[in-house]
């Protein structure tokens, strides 16, 4: 991650470097062009002065002939020679160095005349004449430095334009390459964070066979580790807890079936004749054998299913002989309790696992019989929607209250007790129903405002997938 971040920040530390050169380079190319021009704009003052200075103690000289003005010349023309050499120090290029030799030239001849030993009337004269050219010759370097200064700031920002698109350029091309990275190492770090966020969802719905393997970032590697950790665990902890319902199921079945054979011996005569009283509390004893031996099954069942983690067994069958024969079941129940069907079945073709489909709605018809009062009515309404199976079972009973609707899918939570004539199931039932829908890549919801009891939705594929299957 570190690495990532590190290789992200490194374009735009580059693109801060080259930015910083680019304008530290404009900076002093600017600096120079102000600091040389205004140097020259001041020797060239300089020089305006200086040769109105030589020029006047020449012509004072040739008027009254006064050696004193000699040493003033000598030192205007000190003074000058100093000025040239300045200008040829900061402005070194050809066009001025030819009008400061023009200048010197001129100075040279008026050294000759002035400062021989025998100044002659013409020889004044002629260093007086050379002044003039002098003169121009001022004039054409100043006009020579404001023309350098002028190509200097066109130069300055000619290349600040470029140096702003090259910058720009640099910024898009940098703020790609860096959405690239951030692209990539979003990739190769959320890779793992999706295989560890799916490995979580594995083992919160229960799903321990699946090995967990997580690759990428060492940090992460060993997150998933400890991860494979927990779901051995958890699978152990499941495996025991099936072994114990298996034995334990095991273990109740010998001594109830031993019961149930009690109860049908009674029920036939065999011990004599039971009188009206006596056959009802021994009916009592025979129905509630055989929903204790219902209970067992559903533990079983349940055990085995958990164990196994096998896929399922699809063919394909049709829905209303499943329902005809869930209801058989169950038939001496429903004429017992004077329960009312209404039945709504379409005769939809699907491709399921019949045995699992058909303990679906064996645990939700006894749930429904469980809570329904005596004379209510069970409604059982399956339809198709496109390629999905909707199967609706509900009742007339109290319902489920809102804390308990988060629990009720859970293996052992038993809610609230039935009604009179009823034994508290096991919780077991509406696990079972919530497993084996999910294993058909279905989902169950609770229902209100159709039906006033509890309301059961099922959503089932038609054909399901492969990948609905446990692994």
């Amino acid at each position: 991650m570190l690495t990532g971040f590190a290789l992200v920040t490194a374009p735009l530390l580059l693109a801060v470097v080259i930015g910083t050169a680019k304008v530290r380079n404009l900076s002093e190319a600017s600096a120079t062009l102000v600091r040389t021009g205004v140097e020259t704009t001041h020797y060239s003052q300089q020089l305006f002065q200086q040769i109105s200075a030589i020029e006047r103690n020449a012509k004072l000289y040739q008027v009254l002939n006064d050696a004193a003005l000699l040493q003033v010349y000598r030192e205007s023309r000190e003074r000058f020679a100093e000025t040239l050499a300045s200008i040829e120090a900061v402005a070194n290029d050809p066009v001025r160095a030819t009008h400061v030799a023009a200048l010197r030239n001129g100075l040279q001849q008026i050294d000759a005349a002035l400062l021989s030993e025998a100044p002659t009337p013409e020889l004044l004269r002629d260093a007086v004449t050379v002044i003039p050219s002098m003169w121009d010759a001022a004039f054409q370097l100043s006009a020579a430095t404001s023309e350098q200064i002028e190509r200097g700031l066109s130069q300055l920002q000619t290349e600040t334009s470029e140096t702003q698109q090259y910058l720009f350029w640099l910024s898009a091309g940098l703020i790609v390459l860096t959405a690239l990275l951030v692209g990539l190492f979003t990739f190769v770090l959320m890779r793992p964070i999706r295989q560890i966020d799916s490995a979580i969802s594995q083992l919160g719905k229960g799903t321990f066979s699946k090995a967990i393997t997580v690759r990428g970032p060492s940090d992460l590697v060993n997150l998933g580790r400890q991860l494979e950790w927990l779901r051995v665990r958890l699978l152990e902890i499941a495996q025991e807890r099936n072994r114990f319902l298996r034995h334990m199921s095991h273990e109740l079945k010998t001594p109830l079936a031993n019961i149930r054979e009690g109860t049908e011996l009674l029920m036939d005569g065999a011990v004599g004749e039971l009188d009206t009283s006596q056959r009802e509390v021994t009916a009592i004893l025979r129905d509630n054998g055989i929903k204790l031996q219902q209970l067992i099954e559903n533990l079983l069942s349940f055990s085995a299913w958990q164990a196994r983690h096998t896929g399922l067994e699809i063919s394909e069958f049709r829905l209303r002989p499943l329902v005809k024969s869930v209801l058989e079941t169950h038939q001496l129940a429903l004429l017992a309790q004077r329960v009312h069907l209404d039945l709504k079945v379409q005769d939809i073709e699907l491709r399921a696992d019949r045995a699992k489909l058909k303990l679906i709605m064996d645990n939700l018809l006894s749930n429904a019989l469980k809570y329904s009062p005596r004379g209510g009515t069970i409604y059982i309404h399956a339809k198709q929607d496109r390629e999905v199976l909707i199967l609706d079972v509900a009742d007339t009973g109290p319902g489920i209250s809102q804390d308990e609707r988060g629990a009720i899918f859970e293996a052992f939570y038993s809610g609230r007790a039935p009604t009179a004539g009823h034994l508290k199931g096991t919780g077991i039932g509406l696990s079972v129903v919530n497993e084996f829908v999910q294993a058909h890549g279905g989902s169950i919801e609770i229902v209100d405002g159709v039906f006033p009891g509890a309301h059961f939705r099922i959503r089932l594929p038609l054909a399901p997938s492969l990948e609905a299957e446990p692994a």
